[in-house]
C-alpha cells in the first residue's frame, strides 16, 4: 500500500509539473502595473496604433460604438486589432445578419466592409488581430471552438467595400478554447489570446492566458496551431464574484502585453482594469 501510495503521490506531482502552465512557466508574463478601465468606453478591448504622427492606444466599449453603427442593427463592438497604422474594429448584431468590420486608414479615413456569415459560422464577432504584415485578420467566434477564423485583412489586403469580405480559412486548434475575447499576435507565427473562460474545465484555470502557436503562416488554406495556456490573468478587486476577462493587445515597441479585466458587481464601475504584463 505505501508502495502504491508513493506511486500515486509521484503521478500526481509530474502531471502537475507537466502541465500546460507548469510546463511553459520560462513564457509566463507577469504583472507590472494597472491602469482604470472605464466600464463604458475601456470595456471590451484595445489595440496600439502607431503611426508616423504618432502612437495611440485605443479602446473600445458600448459608449464608443458610432450612433450611425447601432442605428443599422450592430449593437457590439469586440476587441480592436491594428497593423500597418490601420485600425480595425469589429462589430456583431443579433440577427444573423453580417458582421462589420469598420477600418480607419493611416490617412483618417475610415471605410465599412461587411461579412456575410458562412452557414456553419456563429454571429459573434468577439476580436480583430492583424497579421504583422497586415495581409490577414483573424477573428474569433464565442463559446467552446476548436478553431479562429481568416479573412483578408479589409481595408490593407482586401479594398473593396461594396464586395463581401470573404472567408479564407481557418486557424485549426489542437485543443479547444472556450470563451476568447482578444487575441493578438506577438509574431507571424503566434498569438496571444485572453479567454474568459468560467469554469476552468479544459486547462484547469479559469480565465486563462493563451499562446496560440501556428504550424505556419497564415494564407488561403486552413493551418494547424498548438494552444498551451500560460497562466490565469489578473484577477484583482475590492469585490468578489466572477469577473469578465476581455480584449487583449501586445505592443512590439516595448514589449508590453495590455489585457482588459472587468470587476465583479459594483466594483466594474471604479477598479476594472486594463493590467500591463511583462515576459518572465
Amino acid at each position: 500500500m505505501r508502495a502504491k501510495g508513493f506511486l500515486a503521490t509521484l503521478a500526481v506531482v509530474a502531471s502537475v509539473l507537466l502541465s500546460p502552465v507548469a510546463a511553459h512557466a520560462a513564457d509566463a508574463w507577469t504583472p507590472v502595473g494597472s491602469d482604470r478601465a472605464r466600464p463604458l468606453d475601456e470595456s471590451q478591448g484595445l489595440a496600439t496604433v502607431v503611426r508616423p504622427d504618432g502612437t495611440s492606444v485605443r479602446y473600445t466599449g458600448i459608449g464608443t460604438i458610432p450612433a450611425g453603427i447601432s442605428a443599422r442593427g450592430w449593437n457590439h463592438v469586440g476587441d480592436p486589432g491594428s497593423a500597418l497604422g490601420y485600425y480595425i474594429e469589429p462589430y456583431q448584431r443579433d440577427d444573423r445578419g453580417p458582421k462589420l468590420f469598420r477600418v480607419q486608414a493611416p490617412d483618417g479615413s475610415w471605410a465599412e466592409y461587411t461579412h456575410a456569415l458562412e452557414p456553419w459560422e456563429a454571429g459573434n464577432n468577439s476580436f480583430a488581430a492583424v497579421s504583422p504584415d497586415g495581409r490577414w485578420l483573424v477573428a474569433g467566434e464565442w463559446g467552446t471552438m476548436d478553431r479562429l477564423l481568416v479573412h483578408p485583412a479589409p481595408g490593407i489586403a482586401f479594398t473593396n467595400p461594396d464586395a463581401n469580405l470573404p472567408y479564407a480559412s481557418a486557424i485549426r486548434l489542437d485543443h479547444q478554447v472556450r470563451d476568447i475575447q482578444g487575441c493578438d499576435f506577438l509574431t507571424a507565427t503566434r498569438l496571444l489570446c485572453s479567454s474568459d473562460d468560467p469554469d476552468g474545465k479544459l486547462f484547469g484555470i479559469t480565465k486563462p492566458l493563451l499562446q496560440v502557436d501556428l504550424a505556419g503562416p497564415l494564407g488561403n488554406a486552413d493551418v494547424s496551431a498548438h494552444v498551451t495556456a500560460l497562466g490565469q490573468l489578473p484577477l484583482k478587486s475590492a469585490c468578489g464574484g466572477n469577473f469578465e476577462a476581455e480584449g487583449i493587445d501586445y505592443d512590439e515597441r516595448d514589449g508590453t502585453l495590455r489585457v482588459v479585466v472587468l470587476s465583479p458587481g459594483v466594483c466594474v464601475a471604479f477598479d476594472s482594469k486594463t493590467w500591463r504584463l511583462r515576459r518572465g
